[in-house]
């Protein structure tokens, strides 16, 4: 097998389109394994919220980077890529194809590219930009990206704050522009990767949404979020789903209007999702086979198979 060549297979698609049920279903044909790419399973506390995948799936094909993190960690994209690697490196000499399923496009990212060398930023400075969000809110915060980093600010998602705040606390500490430090080499990997984007009509999939926040709701996601509450202001819950339920257990919106509010929000999330993999900003400077997807539907179980095995039959 070491003679063969090895296989990432990217299993990548907007949320609730069903990455989890294909991901288990191909490593269970191929005796392989998956590796999770979701920014927000890693943690051990959110489970509802996240649509994890359950028991039962998780007994029928190993996973990794699922309940393996606290919420008061901090793991982000280059973390993620530190113990990734290594981790491929050692899966490789048992698996010919090994798969990484999720939805968050930095982490694949980093797992195929490699990420972005930055100074180490205080944690104090973004404390301060968390506090002018929370006071002011993201316009002035949008606006001061746009004056220190017109590059960047032109090609991120100007309405996520976490990406906002990232680069500019980045801008802050070096003075200098947080595009500066974007990668401009390909980073060499000892893998192939096969990109697979999973996508269906906008239409089914809004529905999919709204039908997965309503189970959550029935599951006891409103339970979870309530033995969270000590916990809110960790970057691990400023996520759909459980920011919504905060603002409804602090009496800002009642139960109806927070599931109004997720439903709307997951599908906004969903939109950037399709944005990202489709033209990805972040590794915009990246082009040529690098950003090339093949696009299939949830339900092509078959066809995806026939497609794997052409290519590694060659």
């Amino acid at each position: 097998m070491n003679q063969k060549t090895k296989y990432l297979v990217v299993i990548a698609g907007p949320t609730a389109v069903g990455k989890t049920k294909l991901g288990i279903e191909l490593a269970k044909h191929y005796n392989s394994i998956v590796i999770s790419a979701d920014s927000r399973q890693f943690y051990k506390e959110l489970t509802i919220g996240t649509a994890k995948p359950s028991e039962s799936e998780l007994s029928e094909v190993k996973h990794h980077f699922i309940n393996n993190k606290n919420i008061t960690e901090l793991f982000g994209a280059g973390h993620f890529e530190k113990e990734a690697i290594p981790l491929l490196d050692g899966l490789f000499k048992e698996h010919q194809l090994v798969f990484v399923v999720g939805g968050s496009g930095l982490y694949i990212d980093a797992l195929l590219n490699g990420v972005d060398e930055f100074e180490d930023v205080p944690i104090e400075v973004r404390e301060k930009l968390n506090a002018e969000l929370n006071e002011k809110g993201i316009e002035p915060l949008q606006n001061e990206l746009k004056e220190k980093d017109p590059a960047y600010a032109a090609k991120v998602d100007i309405h996520n704050s976490q990406r906002v705040i990232r680069a500019l606390e980045v801008c802050r500490h070096s003075g200098k522009p947080y595009s500066s430090f974007l990668k401009k080499n390909q980073t060499e990997r000892n893998f192939t990767p096969i990109k697979l984007f999973i996508n269906t009509d906008r239409e089914q999939l809004y529905q999919k949404i709204n039908l997965r926040v309503d189970n959550m709701m029935k599951q006891g996601l409103l339970n979870e979020v309530k033995k969270l509450t000590t916990f809110k202001n960790v970057n691990a819950l400023k996520t759909v789903g459980y920011k919504e339920l905060f603002d409804h257990l602090e009496g800002a919106c009642t139960l109806e209007e927070a599931i109004v509010k997720i439903k709307q929000h997951t599908r906004n999330y969903a939109k950037r999702q399709i944005t990202w993999f489709k033209n990805p900003a972040y590794p915009a400077y990246r082009t040529g086979k690098q950003n090339e997807w093949e696009n299939f539907e949830p339900n092509d179980l078959e066809k995806i198979k026939a497609f794997l095995d052409i290519i590694i039959s060659n």
